[in-house]
């Protein structure tokens, strides 16, 4: 059932022959404090419990961002290629190099390891000069994209809304890819007690927009902690990964809870993957830094500590 909403328009663009309205939208009722109506997509009132019988496959991918050069990145993918591989193992690997370096990461690197795009356009082809759409990176033969970076949500060139994150998702899954996720909070926002809110509030502009989340994985990214050096706590991850997975069964259901891979982006290292991994909530990494360096194998290697 949709939740009781108003929807007011954002903007509205003819997006390949489609129209692709841009929606942004607020909960009708006002009686409720700011921050229930910022958890308030009830789809479902389901109690959620964990269940040890529906175990969820780690999963591991590398931001390598806007970094490298056709002689770095055939290094790190010999590094890769010579590490163990992951085919039939417990965890799935992805790597997100740079655009122009797409297919040639996909043509050296084993074919246990997947490829994704750091971005695409909010809809389909047309006359939106230097943008990729998913159907491109569909046609081309790429599964993955990574959407709502904080990057991409805080850089004052791009600045990008929770909307526009969740137009792109919602056209991504259309046309079949799958989405990493990005959610996350500022510094501010975490000394101001919001954490909750605005993961609440990201993952609420998605559920207008996109009902079934079979392939989406989110990435819980501590903006605070992104390149800086300071990274949450393996206690800090586990309580906002449990929240995280609290809003998905109240509001989507306790299936799509249970299922949901959940993981943690926040200057993830092998110096702390094993202890972040140990943490029941805990499905994975969303690697920047450390993805580009040969620590990023130590990082995939964290997931045996789900065994123990």
């Amino acid at each position: 059932t949709r939740p009781a909403v108003q929807i007011l328009p954002f903007s509205a663009m003819a997006v390949g022959g489609r129209a692709l309205t841009v929606e942004r939208s607020r909960m009708m009722s006002t009686a409720q404090p700011p921050r229930q109506r910022s958890l308030a997509l009830q789809m479902s009132t389901e109690a959620w419990k964990p269940s040890a019988k529906m175990p969820r496959k780690f999963i591991v991918g590398g931001n390598w961002k806007c970094n490298g050069d056709r002689a770095s990145i055939k290094a790190l993918v010999q590094a890769l290629n010579n590490g163990p591989s992951v085919a039939g193992s417990g965890v799935d690997v992805v790597v997100a190099p740079p655009m122009l370096y797409g297919d040639y990461t996909r043509g050296m690197l084993r074919p246990d390891f997947g490829v994704a795009f750091q971005n695409c356009w909010v809809g389909g082809g047309g006359a939106f000069t230097g943008e990729v759409s998913a159907d491109m990176i569909k046609d081309a033969g790429f599964d993955w994209v990574i959407l709502g970076h904080s990057e991409r949500r805080s850089l004052p060139e791009i600045k990008e809304s929770d909307e526009v994150v969740a137009a792109k998702t919602a056209y991504a899954l259309e046309v079949g890819l799958k989405v990493m996720l990005c959610i996350g909070e500022t510094l501010d926002e975490r000394q101001s007690g919001k954490t909750d809110e605005v993961n609440a509030r990201q993952l609420s502009a998605v559920a207008e927009k996109v009902t079934n989340w079979n392939n989406i994985v989110i990435a819980y990214e501590p903006v605070w902690a992104i390149g800086t050096g300071v990274v949450a706590t393996p206690e800090q991850a586990q309580e906002t990964h449990l929240a995280i997975r609290k809003w998905l069964a109240k509001n989507l259901g306790a299936d799509v809870a249970q299922k949901m891979q959940i993981m943690y982006g926040g200057s993830a290292n092998a110096a702390n993957a094993e202890s972040l991994a140990k943490q029941p909530d805990v499905d994975g990494f969303l690697v920047g830094g450390a993805s580009l360096k040969p620590e990023f194998l130590k990082v995939i290697d964290s997931w045996k500590k789900k065994l123990e």
